[in-house]
């Protein structure tokens, strides 16, 4: 479970990102976008090209940390935009990103099945 703080700004990042790059290109990346959350300590999201693959970048106040998710099978919802911008979400559309529901209209794709 990603633990983030409460009052933490989380910023999806539109486009696809190369994913081979690590903190340190991510980080350069995340100034160019929103340098004045990127000083403030939010929590940029980036997605690579397949749309199975996500990484988080945040400063927690020591040093950069970085979480990265691979879907076995599916797709992470993402805006549509071939432009690299910026996009504000919740901590709760986070935690619905990382589960592979759609966070802009959440409903559940498979409901779940309960033993009994």
């Amino acid at each position: 479970m990603l633990n983030t703080p409460r009052d933490i700004k989380i910023y999806l990042c539109t486009g696809c990102t190369d994913m081979r790059k690590g903190i340190n290109g991510l980080s350069v990346l995340a100034q160019r976008l929103l340098s004045e959350a990127f000083a403030s300590g939010g929590m940029f999201i980036f997605r690579g090209k397949q749309a199975d693959k996500v990484k988080l970048l945040w400063w927690d106040g020591q040093g950069f940390c970085l979480f990265y998710k691979c879907l076995d099978r599916g797709k992470f919802t993402w805006p549509k935009s071939k432009d690299q911008g910026t996009l504000g979400i919740t901590r709760a559309q986070l935690s619905m990103l990382l589960e592979g529901i759609d966070w802009r209209s959440p409903k559940w794709s498979q409901p779940p099945k309960y033993s009994g």
